[in-house]
């Protein structure tokens, strides 16, 4: 999926990346799957990251629906569904998509916009040229998806 350009953020017209933002940075560095990422390599997903404002209603994944982009909510609140059933409710900082981001696979649920909201937006192809460039990040992320794995292995068990 493909944001519309209104609502788009990212490079300055001109074509120059811009300098992502500290709030960018921060809100990056929480996604568990980022957090070890040195100050280089998190600047750089910045500027690979988009920006977008979309409005209350908006469906941003379906659950079962192929997916290839993480959001980060800037502002704003989400609302996620699985098999019908309310799960969770999203605000600033929350994220979501991030297994889907990895592998290219299916969503695990549905995340609607319940509020007019801001995004960052971390598209698979923008993920993998930063994997190109730095290497070491591909351990990072493969660290972070075995903790998951096992968290949920653990929970599963309880």
């Amino acid at each position: 999926m493909r944001w519309p350009p209104l609502c788009w953020r990212g490079p300055t017209a001109g074509g120059a990346e811009r300098v992502a933002s500290d709030e960018k940075l921060e809100k990056l560095r929480r996604v568990p799957l980022f957090a070890g990422f040195g100050r280089r390599e998190l600047e750089r997903l910045g500027m690979l990251t988009d920006e977008v404002d979309l409005p209350a209603g908006r469906v941003l994944m379906r659950q079962a629906d192929r997916g290839e982009e993480l959001f980060v909510l800037m502002r704003g609140a989400a609302r996620v569904e699985r098999d019908g059933r309310d799960q969770a409710a999203l605000g600033a900082g929350d994220f979501c998509g991030e297994i889907s981001l990895v592998d290219g696979g299916p969503r695990t649920a549905s995340v609607s916009l319940t509020e007019d909201s801001s995004l960052l937006v971390v598209g698979r192809r923008q993920f993998q040229q930063l994997l190109e460039e730095f290497p070491d990040v591909r351990l990072q992320v493969l660290e972070v998806l075995a903790q998951r794995v096992r968290s949920a292995e653990t929970d599963a068990a309880h």
